[in-house]
């Protein structure tokens, strides 16, 4: 699946159902600004009684399945939101950094003026188009389920796998903004993709 497929070419294919998007609780990186993908970081205290604040803002929903990416601040939110029995999915981590880990956008800048994430290579790191296509394999998966979805993930990923949910290139992703804790949910208006809710 290319990267800029239209939205018809992700069209669905199963149930229409509801996929939750919650993006991990503060860790010291992603307060700093700087990009976190491999480095296994825990969650910051504030972190923690965000996530533990979770359940009563998705209060009322059920889920016919949970996941999560490896990382321990994907998963220690999960855990602390309730749900420690999300299934880890490999697919969910973040867009890796290569690189680029552990630094800020302005230190990259510094080098590589004018870079963005989105549009511009990331040296030994993954590409938009890498990135697409494991989403658009999530995106499938999640189509078949018989129920609405739970995913404790990234920024940077998950940003991704919305605009991939609609079927837009990916490279749109750069005008979502996503903040720690935060939820988001993906649904469907009659037939087509949506966004419903963003960054709540």
């Amino acid at each position: 699946m290319s990267a800029s497929a239209a939205p018809e070419d992700l069209a669905a294919t199963g149930g229409q159902h509801d996929v939750w998007l919650v993006r991990h609780g503060a860790t010291e990186w992603s307060k700093s600004g700087k990009h976190t993908s491999t480095t296994d970081l825990p969650l910051l205290p504030e972190g923690e009684k965000a996530a533990f604040g979770i359940p009563d803002r998705i209060a009322g929903q059920s889920f016919a399945a949970v996941f999560t990416s490896p990382r321990q601040r994907a998963r220690r939110t999960a855990e602390l939101a309730g749900y420690a029995g999300a299934v880890v999915d490999d697919r969910l981590v973040e867009w890796a950094y290569g690189d680029y880990e552990g630094l800020t956008s302005a230190q990259i800048r510094e080098g590589d003026k004018g870079w963005n994430l989105w549009t511009h290579p990331v040296p030994n790191g993954e590409s938009a188009e890498q990135v697409a296509h494991r989403l658009d394999e999530v995106v499938e998966d999640l189509r078949q389920l018989d129920g609405p979805a739970l995913i404790f993930g990234h920024g940077h990923c998950l940003r991704a796998l919305a605009v991939r949910w609609l079927g837009l290139n990916v490279a749109l992703g750069k005008y979502l903004v996503l903040g720690t804790a935060t939820i988001s949910v993906l649904g469907w208006d009659k037939s087509y993709p949506v966004l419903e809710r963003w960054n709540s």
